[in-house]
C-alpha cells in the first residue's frame, strides 16, 4: 500500500508539473506583447517618425519632441475679416422679422443667424486665446488694418447701397433682395476660404481648418437652399 500511494503521488506530481507548463506556454503565446512590455518596463521609449510612400521609417532620438505648426498671419487675418463678413449676415437676418412674412425665409434666416453668431464666438476666443485683437482695425484709426492699409469690403459682403435697399424692401421685393444678396455673401465667404488654403503655410492649425471646412460645406448647402427658394418663387410668378 505504501508503494502504491508513493507512485500515486508522484504521478499526481507529475500531472501538476504538466499543467504548470502547459499554462505558461500558453501565457507566452496569448500575451507576448505583455511578456514584452514587463521585460521593456526600463527601456527608454522609442521615437519612429514614419517615412513617406515608399521609404522605411526612421528611429529618432527619444529626446525628440513634437513642435506645433508656426501661427500663420494669413490665420488670422482670415478670423479677423470673417467675424466682420458674419456680423453684415446677422444685421441682415435681423431684418427678416420686420420685412417679410416668409416662413420658409424666416426658418432659414434664424438657421444663419444661430450658426455665424456662434461661429463669431469661436472665432474671437482663437483670437484671444493667440493674444490676437478681434479687430482688423487699430484703435483710434477705424479705417486702417494692421498692416496700416485701408481697410475694404470683404469679399462678397453687401455695399452701404445695398443694404439701404434692403431695409427699404417689404414683402415679397425683401425676400428677393434678402436673397441675391447673402447668395453673393456666401459666394465672397467661399472665396475666403480659398485664399486662405491657397496662402503657403495657412490653414495648418488643427482648428482652423476644421473650422474654415465646416464654414465652406455649411456655406455651399445653405447657397443651394437659396438658390431652390430664388427659383420657386420665380416660377410662382409666372403662373
Amino acid at each position: 500500500m505504501t508503494g502504491q500511494r508513493r507512485g500515486l503521488r508522484l504521478t499526481e506530481g507529475i500531472a501538476a508539473l504538466r499543467g504548470v507548463l502547459v499554462t505558461a506556454m500558453v501565457s507566452a503565446s496569448f500575451f507576448p506583447s505583455l511578456a514584452r512590455g514587463q521585460q521593456s518596463d526600463d527601456a527608454k521609449p522609442v521615437v519612429v517618425q514614419p517615412g513617406a510612400p515608399g521609404k522605411p521609417s526612421k528611429t529618432l532620438p527619444p529626446s525628440t519632441k513634437g513642435t506645433l505648426p508656426p501661427q500663420s498671419a494669413a490665420d488670422v487675418e482670415f478670423m479677423q475679416g470673417m467675424i466682420m463678413h458674419h456680423a453684415q449676415a446677422v444685421e441682415m437676418t435681423a431684418l427678416i422679422a420686420s420685412h417679410t412674412e416668409n416662413k420658409d425665409l424666416r426658418r432659414l434666416g434664424a438657421r444663419i443667424s444661430s450658426s455665424q453668431t456662434d461661429e463669431m464666438k469661436f472665432m474671437k476666443r482663437w483670437l484671444t486665446a493667440r493674444a490676437e485683437s478681434v479687430s482688423m482695425a487699430m484703435p483710434g484709426m477705424p479705417d486702417m488694418d494692421t498692416h496700416g492699409h485701408a481697410i475694404g469690403l470683404m469679399p462678397g459682403m453687401l455695399t452701404p447701397k445695398q443694404m439701404e435697399a434692403l431695409r427699404k424692401a417689404k414683402g415679397e421685393e425683401f425676400d428677393r433682395l434678402f436673397l441675391t444678396g447673402m447668395i453673393q455673401h456666401h459666394g465672397g465667404a467661399l472665396t475666403m476660404v480659398k485664399d486662405l488654403f491657397d496662402t503657403a503655410g495657412a490653414g495648418q492649425d488643427a482648428e482652423v481648418f476644421d473650422f474654415v471646412t465646416d464654414v465652406d460645406t455649411g456655406q455651399r448647402a445653405e447657397i443651394k437652399i437659396m438658390q431652390g427658394m430664388l427659383e420657386k418663387e420665380s416660377s410662382e410668378e409666372k403662373r
